[in-house]
């Protein structure tokens, strides 16, 4: 059986890249929405008069 799928240098290179790219890409965006997402769990504090 002849395979004929091939993958140089610049291919590993690009998906790297592309692994990298997104999970910075989610660390970003967790870090901006993270105030957001802790204060929706937090309690509310009640007012004890």
């Amino acid at each position: 059986m002849n395979s004929l799928a091939y993958l140089d240098a610049g291919s590993g290179s690009l998906i790297v890249q592309a692994v990298v790219g997104g999970v910075a890409g989610v660390a970003v965006a967790t870090k901006l929405y993270w105030r957001r997402l802790v204060d929706r769990f937090r309690r509310q504090p009640t007012d004890r008069h």
